[in-house]
């Protein structure tokens, strides 16, 4: 009798944390503007908040939560995940019984397969006029900027703390949280296991990157010692505040509030590993961004296309450092611009004058 209750209580438990992950995934890959949220921001971790500092530990969920003899569910008859699962026991020391029944959990979201293979587009395609502009408009809007400086003002001592110690510019690191997560208000819906399993062996075009990816979670999830169901972010697999895909916060995250354990959920982790990011990509520290120009026939100036006509902006080091985040010149100019914008406001407010 005893062995009967337990395998209703797995049985129970292992449906309560499917329908926690079976969720459609937020519709984007790279940034996208928001409006002011009016939704719930994602539950990530039991009893955690989106901004403010966790005060509880994860619960580690044993691995044998999970085990199972055979692999079952959406992926069961993938020789790719199975050949995927007997890789990550001989090279990783997984046990096998272990990501059978995880893996037996992963539900296909036909939702990310269509965004990652969508249909071939039949009709004219958009014209380039304007494109800077409406691009622009998404991000540089009074709410970002009203957003970035509250955020600013609420994590000052870690935004400070980061800019010291990595050596990069303050309303860089705040920029370019603004424009990936909306300042942690939009981090996604999806689960993150769920997406880069379906991402890995449902889809073609980029599967091996998405398995490499997936690899990365999995020993992600058991540096960090967390249930890999929990996570969620975008529909392609980057988390938290910065929205870092899982090989960029194995090697990249920092446990940045010295407690035991990296969270980009969490803002002062995700500030310093933002910090670390781009002083590991080579910023350099007050050096310039862009700035407007001539046209020329230079490497150094890129051209945007706005409705009234074309901008020409020189381009620095640090520019290029931004693309490293997203290999975007509208990406880069834009978390340029709102981290001028969002200085500029801050200093007035606190009474710092243009420093």
């Amino acid at each position: 009798m005893a062995n009967l209750a337990h395998k209703v209580l797995s049985t129970l438990t292992l449906t309560l944390l499917l329908a926690a992950c079976s969720q459609q995934p937020a519709h984007y890959e790279s940034p996208v503007a928001v409006t002011p949220p009016h939704n719930t921001p994602p539950i990530r971790f039991p009893g955690e908040q989106p901004i403010t500092p966790r005060t509880d530990s994860y619960e580690r969920v044993p691995s044998s939560h999970y085990d199972a003899l055979m692999l079952t569910g959406s992926f069961a008859n993938s020789p790719a995940l199975r050949r995927f699962i007997q890789k990550m026991v001989r090279q990783y020391g997984f046990s096998e019984a272990y990501l059978n029944g995880l893996f037996s959990s992963a539900k296909r979201l036909d939702g990310v397969i269509r965004l990652e293979s969508p249909a071939p587009s039949t009709g004219p395609s958009k014209p380039h006029l304007g494109s800077w502009t409406r691009y622009r408009n998404k991000f540089l809007t009074d709410a970002h900027i009203s957003n970035g400086v509250e955020f600013w003002r609420n994590n000052a001592e870690s935004i400070a703390q980061a800019s010291r110690t990595y050596g990069v510019d303050a309303e860089y690191i705040v920029g370019i949280i603004g424009v990936e997560t909306y300042f942690g208000k939009n981090f996604g819906k999806t689960c993150i296991f769920d997406a880069l399993t379906t991402l890995s062996f449902a889809t073609v075009r980029r599967s091996s990157y998405f398995m490499s990816e997936l690899e990365h979670f999995l020993l992600m999830t058991r540096d960090e010692a967390f249930d890999p169901r929990q996570p969620q972010g975008s529909w392609a697999g980057a988390m938290g505040y910065g929205q870092f895909m899982p090989s960029s916060f194995r090697r990249l995250a920092v446990d940045f509030n010295k407690d035991g354990r990296r969270d980009l959920w969490q803002p002062t982790d995700a500030v310093g590993s933002v910090a670390h990011y781009f002083s590991r990509s080579g910023w350099q520290l007050h050096r310039p961004v862009a700035q407007p120009d001539r046209p020329a026939n230079d490497p150094a100036v890129i051209e945007l296309s706005t409705y009234q006509g074309s901008e020409y902006w020189r381009v620095y080091p640090n520019f290029k450092v931004i693309k490293k985040y997203n290999n975007s010149n509208k990406y880069a100019m834009a978390v340029h611009q709102l981290a001028q914008a969002i200085k500029q406001r801050y200093q007035r407010e606190a009474g710092l004058g243009n420093r």
